[in-house]
């Protein structure tokens, strides 16, 4: 029996934290390149800390353009940077130290991954990948993920247009609430930590912020029983890379279901769309969330496994909460609706070979909404007449 009492938290951190600083530039690479030659490959890390920029990892295009796309690097990742925010002595988009140790893919990977004459493309490595969809939110996301999402997002936009000008880029967020009959329906503790400009006392911090927190819970949630813990350690003035170093990938629970589903533990910033941690990732959400959007569960968790160079999936497994169609069903019919999965079928139905993954790395590569230009394809929720066919 699926528990309907409990209490649930989920942490969000913000497009200036360390982390999410290495993922925007790994993924600005990621978008450089798809930019020039659309079936790059790229498999880029990167680190942050004080003053100082690293990039490293795997290119290639299908042509010579790989020197002058480095070359122009440089210039994108300071740009991003400075978008983020970071003008700061210990981190600044200018003056920050900038190494770029990308090379050319192992020709033994790119034998296994590419198409030929005999075989279709196969997956870029083994592994599992999840994807998850639940009623509790309009973004069919779980609600404690997607308010901690949406208090950082906001902050982040006052910070921007000059609204709150003693807020800095780097914030993490924490909202825990209970649920009852499997619903949200009180929130019990709020955490917003964030940098803040010299001489700011943790009282000011907390008057900047509450009105932003309350905008975006829903109405109900807030009581006088709800506790705010707005920086707790008292301070936060020395925060992102110069506080803290940053790598790519370290928030994958983030990125994806706040801990309310599982994960395979590939992170997608950083690679192109060929590799399954990613494409595959977005394509079980794509698939879960259409299965919500149709009324099929009030919750949906999908698995899909690879081989490295394998095209066909080795398994998919749909489990389901509260469900109105047999899951054995939909084992059968979902991967159908992309092509079996191969890793080709997903990149050309969500049209994923295009420069849209810088957007992805901050606030949650899930509930979002998909945009004109392909961005967030894997959020329509366009299979739910078929769907609902099946029933």
């Amino acid at each position: 029996m699926h528990r309907q009492d409990y209490v649930f938290t989920s942490e969000s951190v913000s497009e200036g934290h360390p982390d999410k600083v290495a993922d925007r530039l790994s993924d600005t690479v990621v978008d450089a390149f798809l930019e020039q030659d659309p079936v790059a490959r790229v498999a880029c890390e990167t680190l942050v800390t004080t003053q100082r920029i690293i990039l490293a990892g795997e290119v290639r295009t299908t042509d010579d353009r790989i020197k002058a796309i480095i070359d122009g690097l440089e210039d994108k990742v300071r740009a991003a940077v400075k978008d983020i925010g970071y003008h700061q002595q210990g981190f600044h988009w200018a003056t920050a130290h900038y190494e770029c140790h990308l090379h050319a893919q192992s020709a033994d990977i790119a034998m296994g991954v590419d198409a030929t004459a005999s075989k279709d493309e196969g997956a870029g490595d083994q592994g599992i990948m999840f994807g998850y969809a639940t009623n509790e939110t309009p973004e069919l996301m779980p609600a404690t993920l997607q308010y901690s999402h949406n208090i950082l997002k906001v902050l982040a936009e006052a910070r921007h247009s000059g609204a709150e000008t003693g807020l800095e880029p780097d914030a993490k967020s924490q909202v825990t609430l209970e649920y009852r009959d499997g619903k949200p329906v009180h929130a019990r503790e709020i955490v917003l930590s964030t940098q803040h400009k010299e001489g700011l006392a943790p009282s000011d911090v907390a008057e900047i912020v509450k009105p932003y927190i309350l905008r975006v819970l829903p109405e109900g949630l807030v009581d006088e029983k709800t506790v705010f813990h707005v920086n707790p350690t008292g301070k936060f003035v020395i925060g992102g890379p110069d506080g803290d170093t940053g790598l790519t990938g370290r928030k994958i629970i983030v990125d994806t279901y706040g801990g309310a589903a599982p994960h395979g533990g590939g992170a997608f910033s950083g690679k192109d769309p060929t590799k399954v941690d990613r494409s595959a990732a977005y394509a079980c959400r794509y698939l879960a969330k259409n299965v919500v959007a149709a009324g099929l569960a009030d919750q949906c968790t999908i698995q899909i496994s690879y081989a490295i160079g394998v095209a066909r999936p080795l398994s998919f497994y749909v489990s389901l909460v509260n469900a109105q169609i047999d899951p054995a069903k939909l084992e059968k019919a979902l991967p159908e609706l992309i092509g079996g999965c191969t890793p080709r079928a997903i990149r050309e139905h969500l049209r994923l070979n295009r420069p849209i993954y810088a957007r992805t790395a901050a606030y949650g590569h899930f509930g979002r909404t998909p945009e004109d230009d392909g961005g967030f394809s894997w959020e329509k929720t366009d299979l739910v007449g078929s769907l609902r066919g099946l029933v």
